[in-house]
Formats: structure tokens, sequence, C-alpha cells
């Protein structure tokens, strides 16, 4: 990797304190970027911080909680009184969930929606003028889920399908002022969102369900990033199976639906019949 390749870069990432989003702030700051780490929760925020001090990264930590606008117009803030400009930002930042949705407590489905959709708008929103300037990127860190919907996750479902719908709209709105906007689909990735995952009433469910060992790990999915990031990728569909699902499902939805639902099925733990 070049050192230099983003050398004077701001990237902000949020979310960035565990899995897929410390990754990042890794990967890019080892790359010469100046990083900016948001997370909600001080304690996790400290402990990014740490590891990059030991790899000499130039870094901004932000105590921020992705589903609150003013906290999203602080990070914005404070990045551009720390560095003077925006030129990445990686709406990182998302929770998932696990429960059929008539069990699920609707207040689960918001608070999902807030944190994965309304949590990048915001972000986005208020980063904006400053990646236009820089002609930057604007990337969102969305999932399989936001092309193909599963079973028992229609609230993380419909918060990925409305960030993939919110970029392409987006994307065609400054595509004529070098502006590159990039939908990440990362297929099952070795990180803590599942056991994060919110249940029927709110909770986290604890252990995954799957297993990790199998999967990609947070660190191949930061570097894949950072190359289509150093491209300018349109779309980027990691992982054999996503890739497949994606293809499959836009031609033969109705064969999917039953796959989908087998596969979901299996599971430990599922709550499907």
């Amino acid at each position: 990797m070049n050192n230099q390749a983003y050398k004077d870069k701001v990237v902000i990432i949020t979310g960035a304190t565990s899995g897929i989003g410390e990754a990042c702030a890794e990967v890019f700051g080892n790359a010469g970027a100046k990083v900016v780490i948001t997370g909600r929760n001080q304690s996790k925020l400290d402990a990014t911080s740490k590891k990059l001090q030991q790899q000499n990264i130039e870094f901004l930590p932000i105590l921020a909680d992705a589903a609150q606008e003013e906290d999203n117009q602080k990070i914005a803030a404070e990045t551009l009184a720390a560095f003077g400009k925006i030129d990445i930002l990686i709406n990182n930042a998302g929770i998932s969930m696990r429960a059929l949705f008539e069990e699920m407590e609707m207040e689960v489905f918001r608070q999902v929606m807030n944190i994965n959709f309304w949590g990048t708008v915001y972000a986005t929103k208020y980063c904006l003028p400053s990646i236009i300037e820089n002609k930057g990127s604007v990337i969102g860190v969305s999932s399989i889920n936001g092309f193909r919907g599963t079973p028992a996750r229609t609230a993380y479902t419909a918060s990925k399908y409305a960030m993939n719908g919110f970029f392409e709209s987006l994307r065609t709105e400054v595509m004529k002022r070098g502006v590159h906007v990039m939908i990440v689909a990362p297929g099952f990735t070795a990180s803590n969102i599942r056991n994060n995952a919110l249940n029927a009433e709110g909770k986290a469910q604890g252990e995954s369900p799957r297993d990790e060992s199998k999967m990609m790990t947070s660190e191949e999915v930061a570097l894949a990033i950072f190359k289509a990031t150093k491209k300018r990728k349109r779309d980027l569909v990691l992982t054999t199976q996503g890739k497949l699902a994606v293809f499959f499902n836009k031609w033969i939805p109705g064969i999917m639906d039953g796959i989908v639902f087998d596969l979901m099925a299996k599971e430990p733990d599922s709550p499907l019949k």
C-alpha cells in the first residue's frame, strides 16, 4: 500500500469504534489520511484512539450518536475546525436486528431506521458542502440486504434499501460536480454487528447465530473499501455469496424467496417456523 496515497486527505468514519469502521480508520490512516472517528461509547472511542496512536495515525475522536441530527452537525463542524476540510465521508455507523416483524416492538424498527438511514442522511447533509468543494467521496456501508430482503430482518433490510435509494439519487444530483458516491454492500462479515443485533424487545441478541470464522474479516472489507474509493467505483458488492444473491434476485426473485427462507430458517435459534 502506498503510504502517501491519501496524504493530507481528511476522512470521516462514523461508527469507527469496532469492526469495519475501526479497520477503515487504520487502513486510511496508514495511507496518510487524517482520520476522524466517531462513536457513541466513550470507552470504546478511547480504545480505538489508543490503537491509532500506536500506529502514529493523525486522528480526531468525536463522541457522537449517529441517530442524533445535532451530533452529526457537531461532527462536521469539529472536523472543519480541526482540519479545514472534508474529503471523504464513510457512513458506517449501523445496527442490525433479528426478530419477526409481527413480534417486534415498533421502537426497535424506529431505532434501526434512525441509526442506519437517518444517521447516514444527517452525516451526509452536513459534510456534503465541503466534499463538493473538494470533489471528494461519499461512501455508504450498506449491505446485501439493501438489494435482497431477508426474513426476520425487516427493519434492517428497510434501512439498507432506503440508504441505497438515497445514495443513488444523490449520486445523480452531484455526478457533474466531481463528487464520487459509492454504495458498499458487504456480505456476512466477522464483526460484532450480529452480537449487538436487536431482538424483538430491543435488547442485544448476544451470540452471533453464524459461524464468524467462515466470513470476510473487517480488515478485508476495509481494504476493499480503500481500493474501491481510490478507483472511485460506483458500487462494491463483496463475497461470492453476496454477488450471487444480488444477481439472482434481479432475475429470479420468486425462486430467491424460497431459497432465502430456507437458508435463514437454518440459522441457530431462527425465529422462522
